[in-house]
């Protein structure tokens, strides 16, 4: 049952505030989303139309419901679910529903008073005139949850140049040959075109790539016939990018690699190609060069001191528009580019390694997600043909290494999860072996240790052993449904930090008392989940998005469940790193700890929106992984 009253209003001449009786519902409402939204006088006017209602516990709203209207709720708490009664949100003071807008995008769907309430009701006229005539407000009902946080995503600042796709700057003015044709035909060909590089096509497909450089050095200098066919001096399967790779990556690689041309692929087609030219007009001032710098530094104190001031270029990029996850691959690049540089600092004392061998990235900076604070995760992986008298090298250079990285601000790990450590410093067979053991006993411990190792990426050296052994890993753990409901259970260890009625659940004693951790309670429980279910797939993509786009398009997870996730993940990092930032210009330390008052009212919603996200996910995962384990 319900009672309801229209707040009287003694004159529609005078100011809607000037009746004592609106100005608490006006205040409530000021601090509302989307009300905050509306310019006052219109706020003013829209409050007195509100019909002030109390409705008991167990109170329904669905198709049926003759009063039709936006329903905000003063207090008490509202349960919205499915025809199939499945729970799809619970709302609390200051969340609001329209029962006919929910039923036109969700089918049948019920709202139902759990706690009793009282509730404001906007008539279905006022509240249609409100949408038309104020887009912010429209925009907020416009939509689920998931689309409000890549909106609210859209509305930062532009990124800076480099971070736009690199098929911006690409020139499509390619030339392509056949295999059989000869280098004379292809030189005669390139110089009337006046480019500086060719494609060898095959069947349609990119075979290879011939560039001045190639008829120089294997042409020219061996006084090969005019005959020669090109695919003699060609470069075989050629590294490629995606077009819709950054500016700022394929100059990164194009740096590391020492590249002066790639082709650009989009889907499987050749579309275009990039030169060092090309990313020369597109450099202004950037962060790929202070990647560069930190390659030709002769020591420690060199890399340092370049990268003293990294939290302070942080701000600068999140200021310029930067978003969380460009900023995360930035700084993911800089601590690749030192890890190398260090390694061939170490190479220069200590001379060529004595056997191939890989050094591997673990964690956050294998899916290119690092931000500030990070410490250690690393490893090494060594070709079977090593023996005894190779391992002091090995040593010596994991020390020189991790040594180096703890003095530019890379901690060591707490774990000792570190190539330093004999355990992470061992052949491949070891490796695998290891991985084997891990899978056969899927112990706590081992859980743990794999939440970490099985993200890896080979960050200089051998790729081939990293793939040897990320191919044993994939097979083990897709293949072994007591392992997955062994990381399921580590996935689902920590709940993201939302009430019965979505109030955030805070720290309640230490010194983070009142806060709540961005990383531990949101991005973690995002990035165990996808990595679990990489794994059940066999995935071998490591970035938590790149995970997400091939679960999507291999099926393993609907396009909706994929995208909410992400945008998710992306909204919590973006607040993450916002929130680091202002710490940084306050001159506080770093850390991942918030506390939601301190938000915005939108913030404050978006964050629930995320939590919830996450909270969906963790069911999914416990109904798919950890059914009948218990």
């Amino acid at each position: 049952m319900s009672d309801d009253y229209q707040v009287p209003v003694s004159s529609p001449a005078v100011p809607a505030l000037a009746v004592p009786e609106l100005v608490p519902i006006a205040e409530f409402l000021e601090q509302s989303l989307p009300f905050n939204e509306l310019p006052k006088p219109e706020l003013y006017q829209v409050v007195a139309d509100i019909v002030v209602q109390y409705h008991c516990r167990g109170d329904v709203f669905n198709r049926k419901t003759e009063e039709l209207g936006l329903r905000v709720v003063r207090s008490g708490a509202v349960e919205i679910r499915d025809s199939d009664n499945k729970l799809l949100d619970r709302l609390g003071e200051g969340e609001s529903f329209h029962i006919g807008g929910l039923n036109a995008e969700q089918g049948e769907v019920q709202a139902t008073v759990i706690e009793d309430a009282l509730l404001y009701l906007l008539p279905d006229p006022v509240y249609r005139r409100l949408r038309e005539g104020n887009r912010q407000f429209d925009r907020y009902f416009s939509g689920q949850r998931s689309r409000r946080l890549r909106r609210a995503a859209r509305y930062q600042p532009e990124p800076n140049l480099m971070m736009q796709e690199v098929r911006t700057v690409m020139s499509t003015r390619l030339l392509t040959v056949a295999a059989t044709d000869t280098v004379q035909q292809l030189a005669q060909v390139m110089a009337a075109r006046r480019v500086s590089s060719a494609f060898v096509m095959e069947s349609g497909r990119l075979a290879g790539i011939v560039t001045d450089r190639d008829l120089r050095t294997r042409f020219v200098a061996h006084a090969l016939p005019p005959d020669t066919p090109v695919s003699e001096i060609m470069t075989p399967g050629p590294e490629t990018v995606d077009g819709s790779d950054s500016i700022f990556a394929v100059t990164l690689l194009m740096t590391q690699r020492s590249f002066h041309h790639l082709p650009v692929m989009i889907g499987d087609e050749l579309k275009g190609i990039v030169t060092t030219s090309d990313l020369i007009l597109a450099k202004q001032d950037d962060p790929v060069y202070l990647v560069q710098h930190i390659s030709r530094q002769g020591d420690i104190a060199g890399i340092r001191d370049l990268v003293g001031g990294m939290a302070n270029l942080m701000v600068q990029w999140v200021n310029s528009g930067m978003r969380a996850q460009q900023v995360s691959q930035i700084l993911t690049a800089i601590s690749d580019a030192i890890t190398v540089r260090l390694i061939n600092l170490a190479q220069e004392k200590l001379g060529p390694a004595p056997v191939p061998w890989c050094w591997l990235g673990f964690g956050s900076q294998a899916r290119s997600e690092q931000l500030l604070g990070a410490d250690q995760d690393n490893g090494i992986v060594i070709a079977d043909e090593l023996q005894p008298e190779h391992l002091p090298w090995f040593k010596a250079l994991a020390e020189f290494v991790c040594d180096g990285l703890n003095e530019c601000g890379y901690v060591y790990c707490p774990g000792d999860v570190m190539a330093k450590t004999d355990e992470w410093r061992q052949p491949l067979a070891e490796w695998q072996q290891k991985v084997r053991r891990w899978v056969r006993t899927p112990t706590p411990d081992a859980a743990m240790r794999v939440s970490i190792f099985f993200d890896l990426r080979c960050i200089h050296g051998s790729r081939e052993l990293s793939d040897q052994l990320q191919a044993v890993m994939l097979q083990q753990a897709s293949s072994n449904s007591i392992f997955l409901a062994a990381l399921a259970a580590n996935a689902l260890d920590t709940k993201p930090p939302l009430g019965i009625f979505r109030r955030f659940v805070l720290d309640r004693d230490g010194e983070h008392r009142d806060y709540l951790d961005l990383k531990k309670r949101g991005v973690l429980p995002v990035t165990e989940m996808v990595r679990l279910r990489a794994l059940a797939n066999a995935i071998p993509a490591v970035n938590t998005e790149q995970r997400l786009k091939a679960l999507a398009g291999g099926k393993h997870m609907t396009i909706v469940d994929s995208r909410n996730l992400a945008d998710a993940l992306n909204f919590i990092q973006q607040l993450r790193i916002r929130h680091q930032c202002e710490q940084i210009t306050r001159g506080e330390k770093v850390s991942n700890n918030l506390n939601p008052r301190d938000l915005p009212k939108m913030a404050k919603e978006q964050l629930r929106d995320a939590f919830t996200i996450i909270d969906d996910a963790q069911s999914a995962v416990r109904q798919t992984y950890r059914a009948g384990m218990g």
